[in-house]
């Protein structure tokens, strides 16, 4: 069975190898400002959150990659926990509306209430525009921006890049250590790794 899912989502997904050189997304440097429409048709910017923490999350719910994280109730948990902390989580869908697994903002809205997920709010970003300035290249693909608005960790959402939930029990969670780090006062030890999962499906 355990080959059988490694076959499909190898099959349907790639993975994310580093930030490209054009990257207008760098960890120690300020993040990109962006405005978009959350599923809900409010237009959500990154400047509206300025003085927190803000934990960006790459999704598309038809990769096998994102539903190990969320069957397994591992994305919710850390959304719970970053959001309890005081951060903000944005969850956003960078798939082209022309893609077989693009979901219309109804439908997303949809499926992360069915998922009982914790986003502060989920962005709909069709044209892609979010997701080229931070170069996500993966579902998912993780980044944490201090209160200053600058980009302090950028990569996977954990160290055990496989599709199958077993992992997620020994696997050390980037996110959640970045953003420990950060709100105990200390630099982060981890602040970018390679992203994993099915590719963005961007626009062309």
């Amino acid at each position: 069975m355990k080959s059988l899912l490694a076959v499909a989502a190898f099959a349907t997904c790639s993975f994310g190898f580093g930030m490209a050189a054009h990257a207008q997304a760098i960890v120690g440097q300020a993040a990109p400002a962006f405005s978009t429409q959350d599923t809900d048709g409010k237009t959500r910017s990154l400047a509206e959150f300025k003085g927190k923490y803000v934990v960006l999350e790459w999704v598309n719910p038809g990769c096998p990659y994102v539903q190990k994280h969320y069957n397994a109730a591992n994305m919710q948990a850390t959304q719970k926990e970053a959001v309890g902390k005081g951060a903000v989580w944005l969850t956003v869908n960078s798939t082209a509306a022309d893609a077989g697994d693009y979901k219309a903002p109804a439908e997303l809205a949809a499926w992360m209430k069915q998922q009982n997920a914790a986003a502060t709010a989920t962005l709909m970003d069709a044209d892609g525009k979010v997701g080229r300035a931070y170069n996500a290249r993966t579902t998912p693909h993780m980044y944490v921006i201090d209160p200053a608005g600058k980009l302090i960790y950028a990569g996977a959402i954990d160290s055990k890049a496989t599709a199958r939930a077993d992992d997620i029990k020994t696997a050390t969670n980037y996110v959640r250590q970045a953003l420990g780090e950060a709100l105990g006062g200390k630099p982060v030890s981890v602040a970018v790794t390679q992203a994993y999962g099915c590719s963005v499906k961007y626009a062309s």
